[in-house]
């Protein structure tokens, strides 16, 4: 794991199996699978070529479901900066790719969400499980 991702961020990253866009296009392919609307797909090396800087390999896909994200929002609107849901796919200097993203645990306890546990749980699992099977073998 990347060592300079302090341990308390409430980041999750994981190692990629895979390219970058090899890795993308899993993630966008289990999205669809599940019925998971994706929202926006942001790349930033693209946006930094544009204008003449170099950057490696970096997206944040950028997708959800209301039925699952709104009722953490109707226990405080401010989770609405975090969500829908996003994972950053990224390649490192040694060409290898990572996945990282916020976990949904953290994002409910730094907007004192303390009555939705079971929709916290249920994000949590279902963001872990896509990364996981857009990351592996």
């Amino acid at each position: 794991m990347p060592q300079n991702v302090p341990l308390d961020s409430g980041l999750v990253t994981l190692a990629s199996a895979h390219s970058a866009a090899e890795t993308i296009s899993r993630l966008k392919s289990l999205l669809a699978e599940k019925k998971i609307q994706l929202f926006a797909e942001i790349d930033h090396a693209a946006a930094a070529e544009k204008v003449g800087l170099p950057m490696r390999a970096t997206r944040v896909l950028i997708f959800g479901n209301p039925q699952a994200a709104t009722p953490l929002m109707q226990s405080r609107q401010t989770i609405g900066l975090e969500l829908p849901l996003r994972v950053l796919v990224w390649e490192d200097q040694a060409g290898q790719v990572w996945l990282t993203y916020n976990q949904p645990k953290y994002l409910a306890e730094r907007h004192h969400i303390a009555d939705r546990d079971e929709a916290v749980k249920a994000l949590d699992a279902g963001l872990a499980a896509l990364v996981r099977a857009a990351s592996t073998k």
